[in-house]
């Protein structure tokens, strides 16, 4: 690779040319797919794996011949049943329970800000049938190897961060069913079914995923039917007037969930056939996306509002600090049925846990190449022993650890997601061809995009966002106006455009340089 020339290098950086690389047809970097780099236990251990059944895949593009895949409805399940859960609702209670914002003013949000964010991951998403890269190997081809490792790095930590949130919700959930039961119980019971199904892989997720939604979108039903007279007679209760900065804040929080997805839908469609048009596998995953999303944000606003106001909920909520408490309370009056519902729904979270879990693994893959060279099931462990303690902890102060959490993964996802977006939209010309994406590069230094566009980018967006973040231990001066907390759409705009200007010239001083040198022949 050290032989290549600079023109190649250009050629990397741009879409429009596609250079003869490798000698073979097979893809660079494919050699980190067998098993010459494990050895001993992990090389024994991957080759049994593999015999059962489990996905030893890493982070290699999947080639075309092996995107076999055609059950698109899929495509849809895997984030309806991801969004469709209780770790949705609880980011729909936000409004009420931490801006104290009204259950109209609260739906009303939800209703404009799932329309449009859901649109991002639904992108995102095509990605993966199309090109049949992982989201952090994708990422490549606008952040350049080296500039990748920072979204990465981010997103290792952010998948962790976001498994650790379910726990805690999924042990409060089952906490709730008896005194005899506590948080650190179900946070281990939820992190064993989530470990089963990641260690199995792609299509094991793929199934769980299928079925999964079915005891929630029963116990929302069941929900509904029986809080019904208490909703309706909270819509006439007095409130508070809303604040601008309550309404930006609780909008950022909504944003920030949906936008952490952006960085993984990729990932679930690495096996699907190319076959499908970009726009079937587009609407199938809004759909998925809008549907479950704004179901479970209205439910959760609707409820938490309404619980100060009916002291069983309230007391089941203990003082917004459960949400698996508030389900119980409210499904409390269908007695044993109630009780079955909402062990249920705490089961299913590892519904949202396993997608979470799986990125987490190839995320971590995607670090560098001697991170690559260890089988995908040793980052899961690694996970799963990370992910139990730190819930156990994180469970005494859920709110706050929520928000926190929330809101930082959202800040450099919405960079992300402009600087990827920018570049597929204006410099790949919004297509999936080989020239504009010449798979073959995916792990060359040399030969993919250069890296400093992007990371001038991701530090403007970050620089301009942080006088408008609004948290616990850290308020801007632009935010203390009250403006409340708009960094994560502040660092989307901010990113897309200098992403946009830093590539520009790039490509600008590649092509100047191109002339030259025919120039001087």
């Amino acid at each position: 690779m050290q032989s290549n020339t600079a023109e190649e290098k250009k050629a990397g950086s741009n879409p429009d040319s596609t250079p003869d690389l490798f000698s073979d047809s097979k893809p660079a970097g494919t050699d980190l797919e067998d098993n010459r780099y494990h050895t001993g236990f992990l090389r024994r251990a991957t080759v049994l794996l593999s015999r059962y059944g489990i996905e030893t895949h890493g982070i290699a593009p999947v080639p075309t011949e092996e995107r076999l895949e055609t059950r698109w409805y899929q495509m849809f399940f895997v984030w309806f049943s991801a969004n469709m859960n209780i770790l949705t609702f609880s980011t729909g209670t936000v409004g009420p329970a931490f801006f104290a914002l009204g259950v109209r003013d609260s739906i009303t949000i939800i209703v404009v800000v799932d329309l449009v964010l859901c649109l991002l991951p639904a992108f995102f998403a095509v990605f993966g049938p199309k090109l049949g890269t992982r989201g952090m190997v994708q990422a490549r081809f606008s952040w350049g190897y080296l500039g990748a490792i920072i979204p990465t790095v981010l997103n290792v930590f952010s998948m962790q961060g976001f498994l650790i949130l379910n726990c805690i919700i999924g042990g409060q959930t089952l906490a709730s069913l008896s005194p005899r039961l506590d948080d650190t119980l179900g946070i281990v019971i939820i992190g064993i079914i989530s470990l089963v199904v990641t260690f199995c892989g792609y299509r094991i997720i793929h199934w769980y995923e299928s079925i999964a939604w079915i005891p929630n979108v029963i116990a929302f039903i069941t929900m509904l039917g029986v809080g019904y007279p208490q909703l309706r007679e909270n819509q006439s209760a007095p409130v508070y007037p809303a604040t601008p900065a309550g309404v930006i804040s609780f909008a950022s929080i909504l944003a920030s969930s949906i936008l952490s997805w952006c960085p993984m839908t990729p990932d679930y469609g690495v096996y699907h056939s190319p076959a499908a048009s970009s726009a079937r596998i587009f609407i199938y995953t809004y759909l998925a996306f809008f549907t479950a999303s704004v179901t479970a944000h209205t439910l959760g606003a609707a409820f938490a509002a309404a619980a100060p106001n009916v002291p069983a909920w309230n007391a089941g909520f203990d003082d917004s600090s459960s949400v698996g408490g508030l389900l119980y309370s409210v499904l409390l009056p269908t007695g044993g049925f109630g009780k079955l519902l909402t062990a249920l729904v705490a089961l299913s979270i590892p519904s949202a846990c396993a997608p979470t879990m799986y990125t987490f693994s190839t995320s971590f893959m995607a670090v560098a190449t001697w991170f690559a060279a260890v089988p995908r099931w040793v980052y899961i462990l690694i996970s799963e022993g990370v992910l139990i303690p730190v819930a156990i902890i994180g469970a005494k102060r859920f709110y706050t650890t929520f928000v926190d959490i929330l809101d930082i993964i959202g800040y450099w996802s919405s960079v992300f997601s402009a600087i990827v977006l920018t570049e597929h939209v204006l410099f790949r010309k919004a297509t999936f061809s080989e020239d504009q994406y010449p798979i073959t590069t995916w792990n060359s230094y040399i030969l993919l995009p250069n890296s400093v566009p992007a990371v001038v980018a991701f530090a403007c967006a970050c620089g301009a966002l942080i006088p408008f973040m609004s948290q616990a231990w850290y308020v801007g001066p632009v935010a203390k106006q009250g403006s409340g907390d708009v960094g994560v759409f502040v660092g989307f705009v901010v990113g897309a455009i200098t992403y946009a200007l830093a590539r520009g010239l790039e490509k600008l001083w590649y092509r100047k340089q191109g002339e030259q040198t025919k120039g001087s022949e």
